[in-house]
């Protein structure tokens, strides 16, 4: 089987600003724990404070660049992934590309002279982590970056396309365009809840895209948005998974798979009318570093063995594995080499 650019992922790419601080400083700019927002008036000065006053780290993030990374990282086979998303043309920019290159996926930035890249505040206390995103450049990505014929070339080699929900807000266009392709030439479309948010505020651009969706991915908190949302008056997991694997679809070739981690609770997989828990590998507290980037190396993981066409316990197992490895470091960062098995 031919691997060269078999995934590709389109997303928000953010420089993270990662660092341990106080519950004080999460009160001062009015931001919750396990949470993840768009940067308000309010927030702008928290990134200042961040380099300033605490021992930064600065690592190539945004929810889908995050889940590509951890792909490519169990693939081992370089060239596997692409990505798509845009940045400013500054240094960050050039961190996040190098890093990218050096990693083995193919990224193909669209670079915006008028805003700076986009930086996503990773606020941790007790291992526990807060997002606070200033997109900026990610924010600018145009569908005609896509379409230009060297783009277009990665959408059409590859065989997987995964989007996170985050997406929605800056390019409905670019993903109706991808997930059209995709059904037309039976691709595998997957996407992500990503945040309580993007189900309350981006309603109808989620439900525009949901038809297409063959794998739709998110945790326990999004799905149960999703649910009041759409007025289903369930707070059960499982079932909100069924419903939504049962939401119509445009193309019948393949059923809907609903995939709902629950951090140290079974991850909830829905597929053609049943529901599957599958247990996660249990971390002793004293060994969490932080959860920065936990659902994306599940993604990840989930997906590089989906693309091997494995059955889906091992992709549910090998997404499990990569989570584990990723909330046992600071940020999404993995060792050199992975040891799944």
């Amino acid at each position: 089987m031919a691997y060269d650019g078999i995934l590709l992922g389109m997303g928000n790419p953010l420089l993270d600003i990662s660092a341990v601080v106080d519950e004080g400083f999460l009160e001062r700019y009015d931001v919750k724990l396990n949470n993840a927002i768009l940067a308000e008036e309010k927030h702008l000065p928290m990134y200042d404070e961040l380099a300033t006053k605490y021992d930064v780290e600065y690592i190539a993030g945004g929810a889908t660049q995050n889940s590509i990374r951890v792909a490519q990282w169990m693939l081992q086979i370089p060239g596997a992934t692409s990505y798509i998303g845009c940045v400013g043309k500054d240094k960050f920019g050039e961190v996040m590309k190098k890093s990218s290159h050096a990693a083995g996926v193919n990224v193909q930035y669209d670079e915006d002279e008028t805003a700076p890249t986009g930086t996503c505040a990773v606020c941790v206390v007790g291992g526990e982590r807060s997002l606070i995103a200033n997109l900026s450049a990610a924010n600018c990505y145009k569908v005609e970056h896509l379409e230009k014929p060297e783009n277009w070339a990665l959408v059409e080699k590859a065989k997987y396309i995964y989007i996170a929900g985050f997406f929605l807000t800056v390019s409905p266009a670019s993903i109706q365009l991808v997930s059209e392709h995709a059904a037309a030439t039976n691709k595998v479309f997957s996407m992500n809840l990503s945040a309580p948010f993007i189900c309350e505020f981006f309603r109808e651009a989620q439900e525009k895209a949901m038809p297409y969706v063959d794998f739709l991915f998110g945790n326990e908190t999004e799905a149960r948005t999703f649910s009041k949302v759409h007025g289903w008056e369930t707070d059960d997991v499982p079932e909100i998974a069924l419903k939504i694997s049962q939401l119509p679809k445009v193309s019948s070739t393949r059923k809907r798979i609903a995939v709902i981690t629950q951090g140290a609770d079974p991850v909830v997989v829905a597929e053609d009318g049943k529901v599957s828990l599958f247990p996660v590998i249990l971390l002793p507290k004293e060994k969490l570093v932080d959860t920065n980037g936990a659902g994306d190396a599940f993604v990840g993981g989930f997906l590089s063995q989906l693309i091997q066409e494995k059955p889906i316990e091992e992709c549910v197992r090998a997404g499990c594995y990569a989570a584990n490895v990723i909330i046992q470091r600071s940020g999404c960062t993995y060792p050199e080499k992975p040891d799944f098995h």
